[in-house]
């Protein structure tokens, strides 16, 4: 007796496919949008921040906008505040034809070049050397915070006092060594190399605590490799220390061409950008435009000008900076 296969038509399914069928179009349909969560997320995470924004746009976009208006306009100060004219670029050409205005920018170049490069070897040495260090570290680590905690202007009238003529320590130890007294800070270069080395003493520690945290993140299995290699210490150095410790330095070189770029306490109290306007920074420059002359479209146009130089430093830096890592991560 020959049994007959059971066949079922292909239109018919089951009641375990159906079943299924129904519980996954059930679960491919879900109630609300995929991407609703997600804006509700979005639209609280700007409502809490709001506050925050608003209070950064006062205090940092609002003058910045404020300033490039007045560079541009024609202000008097008359009676009961400023009045504005008509846009006018006489600011910016009165600016770049002042030969006090290219004396200054030198100055400032070369004090953050000078002052950055000498920064950055010390600390990074200092760094090398601490991560070596031991139980010792901890103080000597606190000591060395000391001059970075300090207030510049504080700092600077410290320095005031041992680089002065006439009771200063440094003139006496001059005076002791070499037999004579010299005026420090009523000299041009005196006065300079006497700014670099306050602005040396007091952020170098700056640079060293970021040098050595970067030296801390790097694992110790590169160091291994490299003895393994038979890498000299110096080799060592160049070829696993510094490519690891480039983004680092990046940023606090950055940090540092920002603050250098801009100083301003340490003349203004050491020198008051003296002798004559040796040691003038642009932002004593602008100062002195500003709040001596009253010439307000004047000291805008000093700031907007500063503002777009460090900033396209800043952007060459960074840009400088890319390449080098993606060739480093080609090679």
């Amino acid at each position: 007796m020959s049994s007959v296969p059971h066949t079922k038509t292909s239109g018919t399914p089951s009641k375990g496919e159906g079943g299924g069928a129904r519980a996954g179009a059930s679960r491919k349909s879900p109630s609300t949008p995929p991407g609703s969560a997600a804006r509700r997320r979005a639209r609280a995470g700007w409502l809490f921040a709001s506050p925050a924004l608003l209070v950064v746009a006062a205090v940092t976009v609002f003058p910045v906008v404020f300033s490039v208006a007045l560079s541009f306009c024609e202000v008097r100060l008359e009676y009961g505040g400023l009045r504005f004219g008509s846009p006018t670029l006489a600011h910016y050409e009165a600016l770049l034809t002042h030969p006090e205005w290219y004396r200054a920018l030198a100055f400032t170049l070369g004090f953050t070049i000078v002052s950055v490069s000498i920064e950055l070897v010390l600390g990074t040495l200092t760094a090398l050397v601490l991560e070596r260090l031991g139980a010792a570290r901890g103080w000597i680590l606190a000591l060395l915070l000391l001059p970075w905690a300090l207030i510049n202007v504080i700092a600077a009238q410290l320095w005031s006092y041992l680089f002065n003529g006439t009771y200063g320590a440094v003139s006496w130890l001059c005076e002791q060594l070499f037999g004579t007294q010299p005026d420090i800070l009523g000299q041009p270069v005196p006065a300079m190399a006497a700014m670099v080395t306050v602005d040396v003493w007091k952020t170098t520690p700056f640079v060293a605590i970021v040098v050595l945290a970067g030296l801390m993140l790097i694992p110790g299995d590169v160091y291994e490799a490299a003895e393994i290699d038979g890498a000299t210490a110096w080799a060592t150095f160049w070829k696993v220390t510094l490519p690891q410790l480039r983004p680092i330095v990046a940023i606090a070189v950055l940090f540092r061409i920002l603050q250098a770029f801009g100083i301003f306490d340490l003349p203004f109290v050491l020198t008051q950008g003296g002798p004559g306007t040796a040691t003038q920074s642009v932002a004593i420059l602008g100062y002195r435009i500003l709040f001596q002359n009253l010439d307000f479209g004047g000291g805008a146009a000093v700031a907007v000008t500063t503002a777009a130089m460090v900033l396209g430093c800043c952007l060459l830096f960074l840009r400088v900076f890319r390449a080098h890592v993606d060739e480093g991560g080609r090679a």
